[in-house]
């Protein structure tokens, strides 16, 4: 495997094998840190999820200071990952960065290579051809699908976003948001009917994942993002209820010691404020 030159190195150089060396002193058999030296691919896994996250959280804030801390974070796990491959033999950090390099001029003939685009719309299409291409070759058994490459391990509103985007450019799609909106309505109305029926967990959790699916679908359609439009969701509800907290405390008192109409008096009284 390949090493980083220590020729004259430039000053990204420079800092990238300052972080390269630290990574390999913290997994040293000889004076390493114990912890880092029990981690496996497996256990920082959780840790890669949440300090991607943290980068999406630092950007929604708009504070720099922050991303810049959270980017830091989120390298070091590509790094984490990078030397205890090394240390088995699978690859290193350098490879790793090869493998992007190469991947980024594959997928872009428009800069790298003769082929012209006249948008950033074509460029989207030519990039899930290409990245359709890799895939077909990458085949072994079996036909191709269409949803090849949807990572599982995604959360499920991702993955549905994904699902339903790549079944879409084979022809697999409503053709205007307003059909989403009837199906919607549709699997509403069939949540309904098993709550009537009193109908087990099973079927309620079935007919519920077939709504919320739906409903991303919905969002795809109307181009909105779903985890963003969540998100933006959750803090508008974390904003308001706060709000019923702080009016309430002024007062001396709690929401467990509140009424629900009270607390959505206070509620409404914050929609107002915004």
């Amino acid at each position: 495997m390949s090493t980083f030159s220590t020729s004259a190195p430039s000053s990204e150089e420079s800092a990238i094998n300052r972080l390269l060396a630290i990574m390999a002193r913290l997994r040293d058999r000889n004076g390493g840190c114990p912890w880092d030296l029990e981690q496996t691919f497996a256990t920082i896994a959780p840790h890669t999820i949440e300090e991607a996250y943290e980068v999406v959280e630092a950007i929604e804030d708009g504070d720099k200071d922050h991303l810049k801390d959270e980017l830091g974070d989120l390298l070091f796990q590509v790094v984490f990952y990078a030397q205890m491959a090394r240390e088995e033999g699978s690859f290193d950090f350098r490879d790793v960065v090869e493998a992007i390099c190469d991947k980024m001029e594959r997928r872009h003939p428009h800069v790298f290579g003769d082929r012209t685009v006249k948008d950033a719309a074509q460029q989207t299409v030519q990039w899930e051809a290409q990245k359709a291409e890799e895939r077909r070759q990458e085949h072994v058994l079996g036909a191709p699908s269409a949803l090849d490459g949807v990572s599982k391990t995604l959360p499920a509103q991702t993955r549905a976003l994904k699902l339903q985007a790549r079944a879409g450019r084979v022809g697999f799609d409503w053709p205007e948001a307003a059909q989403v909106l009837d199906k919607i309505e549709e699997e509403l109305a069939e949540v309904r009917a098993e709550m009537v029926a009193g109908s087990g967990h099973d079927r309620l959790e079935d007919e519920v994942g077939d709504l919320l699916f739906a409903c991303v679908n919905l969002a795809r359609k109307l181009k909105v993002d779903p985890e963003t439009a969540l998100r933006r969701g959750n803090r508008k509800f974390e904003r308001r209820f706060r709000h019923i907290e702080t009016a309430l405390a002024a007062d001396g008192r709690t929401p467990s010691g509140a009424t629900l109409e009270e607390m959505e008096q206070l509620w409404v009284a914050a929609k107002s404020l915004e």
